[in-house]
């Protein structure tokens, strides 16, 4: 990712603004003069490596936050894709197959399921339009959860356009691309 020394320059004004400090008390604290903070300020440079560690303690900060010019970068728990849904979501489908839908396992997966979510899932075991709402459903809860999926990924793998570009505006509300 480049810097964009535009952002970091007005994160760096902020903060010092916020701590109450002039752009001279901090290039005192930090062994500059006032002309190289105002020019990381504005743009025109940014903070040596070296003294990056002081200006985030100074400004009550972290040098991610720094460099990121206060954007909040995403840390994700994992990636996940519109296949490993959808296999997950068979393989509960397949567990009533096999166990049988009286099994006290799977009867208590599917109630759980169903109380959480106020919803019928065995409706979608029988319906490939409502499989794929309860997939991107799936979806959007990792998405909360911390968990990447590809734009492409949703973009290639759902089929019924409206829930597709719903997953996609979602995703990208969250912050993915």
């Amino acid at each position: 990712m480049p810097l964009n020394t535009q952002k970091i320059g007005a994160q760096i004004a902020m903060l010092r603004k916020n701590r109450g400090l002039t752009q001279n008390e901090l290039g005192e604290r930090l062994g500059v003069s006032y002309q190289a903070v105002s020019k990381w300020e504005r743009g025109e440079t940014v903070p040596d490596a070296g003294i990056l560690l002081d200006l985030a303690a100074i400004l009550h900060t972290t040098v991610d936050n720094i460099l990121s010019g206060g954007e909040k970068l995403m840390e994700y728990r994992g990636k996940i894709t519109v296949a490993q849904v959808r296999e997950a979501m068979s393989s509960l489908r397949r567990m009533g197959e096999l166990l049988g839908e009286d099994n006290l396992l799977y009867a208590a997966a599917i109630e759980g399921i169903n109380t959480k979510l106020d919803t019928t899932v065995e409706e979608a075991f029988r319906s490939e339009k409502i499989f794929e709402v309860f997939v991107v459903e799936a979806l959007l809860s990792c998405i909360r959860n911390g968990y990447y999926v590809d734009i492409t990924d949703l973009k290639n793998n759902i089929k019924n356009e409206k829930i597709r570009d719903y997953a996609i505006d979602f995703a990208e509300q969250h912050g993915l691309k």
